[in-house]
C-alpha cells in the first residue's frame, strides 16, 4: 500500500471515528469513558469478536466503534456501535437475536440480563455489562436511551416484511441475506440450493403449531425471476426430491415441506400440517405480493 493511500485510509478512519463518537455520551448515571475508542473494520473485526464476526460481515457492517465506561467498584459497561451501511441491515442484526424483553428504544429494542441491543436508522448498538444488577441496568437503559436520541433519523425495515401473511408476527421475524445465517436459525443444508447471497434478501419467521413444534416460513426475494425459478427448482431436487407437481411433499416426520416461486420471490414452508395449509400460505404471500404491484 502506497503512504498516500495508507494516509487517506487513516484519515477517514479518524473521521469516522469523530463521527461515531458524537452519538455517545462521555459519562451516565457515574460511568466514564475512560480509555480510547476503538475502530474496527471488515477485516480487523475478528481481533474483537472472533466467532461472531461472521454474522456482522454477513449483514456488510462497515464500521465498528467500542468504548468502554468504567466506576469505581462497579462492572465496566461496553459499547459497540455498529455502521451497518444502511437501515435494512441494522434491522437484520438486530433479528439475528430475538430474545429478551422488549423496550422502548431506537426503532426497535430488547433488553436481556444486562445486555440491551437496538437499532436506528443504519446503526445497531449492543450494551453489556458482564453482571446485572439493578444499578448496571438503570445504567445500561440510560446510556441506550442517550444513543439513541442522538441518533437524528430513522430507516426503514425492509419492505419484504409486508409480505408475512396475516397472523404472523414481524416482531419474530428473522431477515438475513446468506444460508449460514438461516442455517444459524432454521438448519436446511450446507449446499447452497436456494442461492442466498448478497444479491438476495430473505424472511424466516414461524408460529406454534403446539408445545415444541413449530411451522416456518422461508419468504426469500430475487434481483430476477429466472433467478427465483432457478433456486425453487434446485432447492425441491435436493431438498424435496419427492415433491409432487405442485412443490408439495409428506416428509418423514409426517408433516408437509413445500416450495414454490412466483415473479422473483421464492417461498418455501416447513412443518407444515397438511398440504392445504402450505397452499393456504402460498397464496397470501403471494396475495401481498400482488398488492404491491
Amino acid at each position: 500500500m502506497s503512504s498516500k493511500l495508507k494516509g487517506e485510509r487513516q484519515e477517514n478512519r479518524e473521521e469516522v471515528i469523530k463521527f461515531l463518537a458524537s452519538f455517545l455520551p462521555p459519562e451516565i448515571e457515574g460511568w466514564r469513558a475512560t480509555r480510547e475508542d476503538a475502530i474496527y473494520d471488515p477485516e480487523t473485526i475478528f481481533s474483537y469478536i472472533n466467532g461472531a464476526g461472521e454474522v456482522y460481515r454477513a449483514f456488510n457492517f462497515r464500521w465498528l466503534l467500542v468504548r468502554h465506561y468504567e466506576k469505581e467498584n462497579q462492572p465496566a459497561i461496553t459499547v459497540d456501535l455498529f455502521d451497518m451501511g444502511q437501515s435494512e441491515d441494522a434491522f437484520g442484526v438486530f433479528t439475528h437475536e430475538l430474545e429478551g424483553e422488549r423496550v422502548l428504544l431506537g426503532q426497535d429494542g430488547l433488553y436481556k440480563g444486562g445486555w440491551l441491543a437496538f437499532w436506528k436508522d443504519k446503526f445497531y448498538v449492543s450494551i453489556y455489562s458482564e453482571k446485572e444488577t439493578d444499578e448496571i441496568k438503570r445504567a445500561i437503559l440510560a446510556l441506550g436511551e442517550k444513543i439513541a436520541q442522538a441518533i437524528p433519523g430513522e430507516g426503514s425495515r425492509p419492505l419484504i416484511l409486508d409480505y408475512l401473511p396475516d397472523g404472523w408476527d414481524k416482531n419474530q421475524a428473522h431477515y438475513f441475506h446468506s444460508l449460514p445465517i438461516l442455517n444459524y436459525h432454521f438448519f436446511v443444508s450446507s449446499e447452497n440450493w436456494l442461492e442466498l447471497d448478497q444479491t438476495t434478501e430473505a424472511i424466516l419467521a414461524w408460529k406454534w403449531k403446539k408445545p415444541g413444534e413449530k411451522i416456518y416460513l422461508l419468504i426469500i426475494r430475487y434481483p430476477e425471476e429466472t433467478r427465483a425459478q432457478q433456486a425453487i427448482k434446485k432447492f425441491l431436487k435436493n431438498y424435496l426430491p419427492e415433491a409432487d407437481e405442485s412443490g408439495l411433499a409428506r416428509t418423514e416426520s409426517g408433516f408437509w415441506d413445500g416450495a414454490r416461486a412466483q415473479g422473483n420471490l421464492g417461498v418455501v414452508i416447513f412443518g407444515a400440517e397438511s398440504a392445504e395449509e402450505i397452499e393456504t400460505l402460498i397464496s397470501q404471500v403471494l396475495e401481498k405480493l400482488n398488492k404491491k404491484k
